[in-house]
C-alpha cells in the first residue's frame, strides 16, 4: 500500500466496541483523518479501495480476531505500519502481534499523547521506508542495461554477458582503459541482480594507502592499533547479503590479496586484532584497467587470486574503438548536462561533430562527458563550433594513430592518408625552417629536389 503524501494522515481503527471508535475518531480528528470499522472484514474491504498511513487494530474481535487479521494485512500490504489495540490481560498477546510484523502495541485505556506518538513514529517511518524503496528503484531503473548507451557489437556483446551474469552470484572481472565504464556496469551487474535490494558497496584500492586497505575490508576490534578507539565494520560486513565492487584491484598489495583470497575461498575473515571468524554472503566484481597477467608474470598480482577473480570477464573496449556510440553519446550528454544545468539545450555544428569523431579520446567516456560540461559551460551561444573545441581536440585528425583507424575503419583511403601524413610532416619541418627548403630536406633526410616534387604534388606552396 502506497503512503499518502498529504500532511493529515489517514487512520484506520478496526475495532468491534462503536464506543472505542467513537472516542478514537474524536481524539484524532484534529491531526488525522481517522476512519473505523467494527471488524476485520469490513476493515480488509476498506482497504482494497482506500489507501491508509497506519491501522489502529484490536486484539480480541468476535469472528476475525486481529491475529488474523494482522496475518492477512501482512501479506497483502507488508509496509502498511499497524499498531495493535489491546486490553492488559492480552498484552502478552500483543507482543506475539509485534513478532508477527505489528508496529506497536497500545493498552486500554490509553493515554492520548502516547498514541499519537506511536501514530506519528509508525507513518513516518513507513513514509521513510517507502521513499527508500523508490529511491532504490529509481536506481535500478538509471543502471538498467537498456539505459546504458551502446549499439556498437563490441557494447553489444558486454551486455549480453552482464544480462547472463546478472542473476547469478558469479564472480565478475570487469578490464578496460580508465574512463571506459567499469563503475556503470557494476552497478548494472548488481541492479538487475537478486541482491539490488542489499547494498552495493565500492572500494577503490588505488585510493586508499596498502596500511589502511586490510581495515577498510575487513574492519577492525578496538585497540587492534594506536587509532583504533573503537570496533569498526569493514566494507565486507557491509556488503553482507550484497555486492563488494573493488575498484583497481590491481592495486592491491601481496598482504591484503591473500587475506582477499582467503574470504574468496571460505566466505569468513578475520577482523583486524580479532580472534573470531566473520562469515559473510558477499558477490564480488571487481575491476582493473591494468593487465593482471602482466602483474602476475611480474610477481605483483597473486596468480591463484586472479584465476578467483576472473571466473567471467567484460572487457570494455575504449571509445575510439566504438566510434558508432560516439554521436549517441554526445547527444545523451548534450541534453542531461543542459537539463541538469538548468539551460537551453545547444547543438553541435557538423565541423565541432568531425573533429570530435577524429579525436583518439584517451580519458574514454568520462573525457567525452566533461568535455561536453565544459563546452555547454563557456560557450554563450546556442551552437557550439570547431572554434570552441580545446586545441588538443581541434588537431587531433592530424594525428597517426587516428589517421591509421580512419583507415582500417573504411573513412580514409590509404593513399590520402599517407598524403595527409606526409604533407602534415612537411609542413612541420618547413615551419621550423623558416620555409628554407635547403635546410628542410636536410631535417627530413632527403633531397631539395625531391622535397620540392613531394611539395608541388601535395599542394604545399610556399608563403607569399
Amino acid at each position: 500500500m502506497e503512503m499518502r503524501g498529504n500532511t493529515r494522515r489517514r487512520v484506520l481503527v478496526v475495532d468491534d466496541e462503536a464506543g472505542v471508535r467513537e472516542s478514537l475518531r474524536m481524539v484524532l480528528k484534529d491531526g488525522y483523518e481517522p476512519f473505523a470499522v467494527g471488524s476485520g472484514r469490513e476493515a480488509l474491504d476498506l482497504l482494497a479501495a482506500t489507501p491508509v498511513d497506519v491501522v489502529l487494530l484490536d486484539v480480541v474481535m468476535p469472528g476475525m480476531d486481529g491475529i488474523q487479521v494482522l496475518e492477512e494485512l501482512r501479506t497483502r500490504w507488508p509496509r502498511l505500519p499497524i499498531v495493535m489495540l489491546t486490553a492488559t490481560k492480552t498484552v502478552k498477546t500483543a507482543v506475539g502481534a509485534m513478532k508477527l510484523g505489528a508496529f506497536d502495541y497500545v493498552t486500554k485505556p490509553f493515554d492520548i499523547d502516547e498514541l499519537r506518538c506511536i501514530l506519528d513514529k509508525a507513518t513516518e517511518q513507513a513514509a521513510l521506508v517507502q521513499e527508500v524503496e523508490e529511491l532504490r528503484t529509481e536506481v535500478g531503473r538509471r543502471y538498467h542495461i537498456d539505459n546504458i548507451i551502446g549499439r556498437s557489437p563490441r557494447m553489444q556483446e558486454v551486455f549480453r554477458t552482464v544480462l547472463t551474469v546478472a542473476p547469478l552470484k558469479t564472480t565478475v572481472l570487469i578490464t578496460g582503459e580508465s574512463g571506459t565504464g567499469k563503475e556503470l556496469i557494476a552497478k548494472a551487474i548488481h541492479y538487475q541482480s537478486p541482491r539490488a535490494h542489499r547494498p552495493l558497496v565500492t572500494l577503490n584500492c588505488a585510493a586508499i594507502p596498502e596500511t589502511l586497505l586490510e581495515s577498510e575490508l575487513f574492519g577492525h576490534e578496538k585497540g587492534s592499533f594506536t587509532d583504533a578507539h573503537t570496533k569498526k565494520l569493514g566494507q565486507f560486513e557491509l556488503a553482507h547479503e550484497g555486492t563488494l565492487f573493488l575498484d583497481e584491484i590491481g592495486e592491491m598489495g601481496p598482504g591484503t590479496q591473500a587475506k582477499l583470497l582467503r574470504v574468496l575461498e571460505h566466505g569468513e575473515f578475520l577482523r583486524v586484532g580479532g580472534t573470531k571468524s566473520v562469515t559473510v554472503d558477499v558477490r564480488i566484481i571487481a575491476a582493473t584497467n591494468r593487465d593482471l597477467s602482466l602483474a602476475i608474470k611480474d610477481g605483483g598480482f597473486r596468480p591463484d587470486l586472479y584465476y578467483r577473480l576472473n571466473v567471467v570477464t567484460v572487457n570494455l573496449p575504449p571509445l575510439r574503438e566504438r566510434r558508432d556510440d560516439l554521436l549517441l553519446l554526445l547527444r545523451h550528454f548534450t541534453q542531461s548536462k543542459c537539463r541538469e544545468m538548468g539551460i537551453p539545450e545547444k547543438t553541435l555544428r557538423p565541423e565541432a561533430v568531425d573533429a570530435l569523431l577524429r579525436y583518439p579520446w584517451p580519458g574514454n567516456v568520462r573525457e567525452l562527458e566533461n568535455l561536453v560540461e565544459r563546452l555547454l559551460v563557456l560557450c554563450e551561444g546556442p551552437t557550439i563550433g570547431v572554434d570552441d573545441l580545446p586545441e588538443s581536440v581541434r588537431r587531433s585528425d592530424h594525428d597517426p594513430g587516428t589517421i591509421k583507424e580512419q583507415v582500417l575503419q573504411g573513412r580514409k583511403s590509404l593513399g590520402d592518408a599517407v598524403d595527409e601524413f606526409e604533407r602534415e610532416i612537411i609542413q612541420e619541418a618547413l615551419r621550423e625552417t623558416d620555409f628554407n627548403q635547403t635546410r628542410a630536406a636536410e631535417m627530413l633526410g632527403t633531397t631539395r629536389r625531391i622535397l620540392k616534387y613531394r611539395m608541388d604534388k601535395l599542394g604545399i606552396a610556399p608563403p607569399a
